[in-house]
């Protein structure tokens, strides 16, 4: 298997697939690198390298108890990064994935990186507050830890119906997107699924954002039930210096896994990739 272990002992577990320039894909919570499988071959085919890393505590990498803060995370990514000796990368990360894109360049810089996408991210700012009252409230946050706790298995399959809005009339989302989504959630830690509520819901990214010096792609839906589109994207896209914003009409949290949201955004990324 196909290994890289950090400077903690941590085994990060990776897919490494096609060859070419690198594209790095960060995974949100709670999945891991196998929400990125279809992009995975996009980029392959395309001629591009597609790496995609299960986050410590998720998937394949270690199980471990604590570390679930995006300083951590950021370093795990950098680690990799080193590990492959990656540069000129481009990477592209979902949901919580941004906060770890994010720190990455607020920590490591942009040395390697040559490009970002931000997909369905918590950049800059996702919890609810004074200045973000666009943001998710503290009750809900803490709501979701509880579910957590309570019963995490039933807890995942009724959070994959707003995860992928299939709530709504009309939807394209398939028992498999949801079902894909349980099993990867049942991987994670459920001291990591817990953890990472805090990490992701209140860490905030705005001086990460300012860092920014490569060309960036904000993508997002308009219908995101899980990350409000007003308290990250459209302000990510504002901070970030020449920011690209492309608003997906009706798009989920889960653009990048529902056929019809999934091939739109691969056609942006590999257009974005040879821009």
């Amino acid at each position: 298997m196909p290994i890289c272990t950090t400077r903690d002992g941590v085994e990060i577990f990776y897919q490494d697939w096609g060859s070419g320039r690198p594209v790095v894909f960060i995974h949100g919570w709670p999945l891991n690198g196998d929400a990125w499988q279809d992009q995975l071959k996009a980029v392959a085919d395309a001629g591009f390298r597609g790496v995609a890393h299960d986050r410590r505590g998720h998937g394949r990498s270690t199980p471990v108890y604590d570390g679930y803060d995006f300083d951590t995370f950021a370093d795990d990514l950098n680690d990799l990064i080193n590990h492959l000796d990656l540069r000129d990368v481009t990477l592209v990360a979902h949901s919580m994935g941004g906060g770890e894109l994010a720190r990455y360049i607020g920590r490591h810089g942009t040395d390697r990186v040559a490009s970002a996408v931000l997909l369905s991210a918590v950049t800059p700012l996702l919890a609810q507050g004074p200045d973000n009252p666009e943001g998710v409230p503290g009750q809900v946050l803490e709501g979701i830890k509880a579910g957590i706790v309570k019963e995490r298995s039933q807890f995942w399959q009724d959070t994959a119906v707003g995860f992928f809005s299939a709530n709504r009339p009309g939807n394209k989302v398939t028992q498999g997107n949801k079902d894909a989504f349980w099993y990867m959630a049942m991987q994670q830690t459920i001291t990591g699924g817990v953890d990472c509520v805090d990490a992701f819901g209140y860490t905030d990214f705005h001086e990460d954002c300012r860092g920014f010096d490569v060309p960036t792609l904000v993508v997002h839906g308009d219908d995101d039930q899980v990350v409000p589109i007003d308290a990250t994207a459209r302000k990510a896209a504002r901070i970030i210096p020449g920011a690209v914003l492309k608003v997906y009409e009706g798009g989920s949290h889960g653009i990048a896994m529902v056929a019809g949201d999934k091939e739109r955004f691969n056609e942006d990324l590999l257009d974005f990739l040879k821009s």
